[in-house]
């Protein structure tokens, strides 16, 4: 009897997990291709997160913001190099906290916290919706970012009445050279992938930014449409939505890649639907 995703070329984005989901799938019988498009590094210089952490301990903020599982490691390992461990996870009990989804819970939990409030839906929009029933007027609040910038929340704090303190504890660098993510979309558009996983928004971005520099967005659009696309979760399909591209697995609850594991199996196999 042959494994459920036996023929089935998967090709992965994910970086920092990718042996982990390249298992998982190889375990269902997948080819898996791997592609990690973007590595997680710590900011180049810890300042602004040390001195953002230190308004944490001297106990600034009433809330804090945690939208990534990353960022609250990077918070942890950043306290670490500078001998801040306990005082910073201390902090973060007794302040109140929100969290986006699954992930940050996770991340607090190995540090032996849970969060006050967690997002109903694993958004910004979610997190708004959780913080638009505090009293959040003359308040400060500290937001944990994953990108540069993060417009409808940080204005939504401060129409809210709040001062916001806002920091990125990690970046995001090219995992991959050009030329292979452009390998990556003559794979595409060749058909020789079934599904292409995407695990984060600045995937997309990346593969998106190679396209335009080699001016290959003709080829890259014509091979997503050639293929399955799978987003771990409703952050990764909105930006992939957004350009047009057709997301066809995609978990409802649950963003977790076991869970993404299982919803291409499902995808993939005779019969079954995402």
């Amino acid at each position: 009897m042959s494994l459920p995703l036996h023929n089935r070329t998967i090709a992965l984005a994910e970086g920092r997990q990718l042996e982990e989901l390249a298992q998982m799938l190889e375990k269902e019988g997948a080819t898996a291709l791997r592609y990690p498009l973007l590595s997680i590094l710590d900011p180049p210089d810890d300042g602004p997160v040390v001195a953002w952490l230190q308004e944490l301990i001297a106990d600034r903020f009433a809330w804090v913001v945690l939208l990534t599982g990353e960022g609250v490691r990077r918070f942890v390992t950043c306290a670490q190099r500078h001998d801040m461990r306990e005082p910073v996870v201390a902090a973060l009990g007794r302040c109140k906290t929100v969290t986006r989804g699954p992930k940050p819970v996770r991340a607090l939990k190995e540090i032996g916290l849970t969060p006050t409030l967690v997002a109903g839906a694993p958004t910004t929009e979610g997190v708004i919706a959780a913080l638009r029933e505090q009293a959040l007027r003359g308040l400060t609040v500290g937001v944990q970012l994953y990108r540069e910038d993060n417009p409808p929340l940080t204005d939504f704090l401060a129409a809210a009445g709040a001062t916001v303190k806002a920091v990125l504890p990690y970046v995001y660098a090219p995992a991959s050279a050009a030329e292979r993510v452009v390998e990556l979309m003559q794979r595409l558009a060749a058909g020789t992938v079934d599904t292409l996983v995407f695990t984060s928004a600045p995937q997309v971005d990346r593969l998106f930014e190679v396209a335009t520099e080699r001016h290959e967005e003709d080829m890259l659009r014509g091979g997503l449409e050639r293929t399955q696309v799978a987003a771990v979760g409703p952050i990764v399909a909105d930006n992939l939505r957004r350009r047009g591209v057709r997301v066809a697995i995609c978990p409802e609850q649950g963003f977790v890649m076991k869970n993404l594991v299982s919803y291409i199996k499902r995808a993939l196999t005779s019969g079954g639907t995402p």
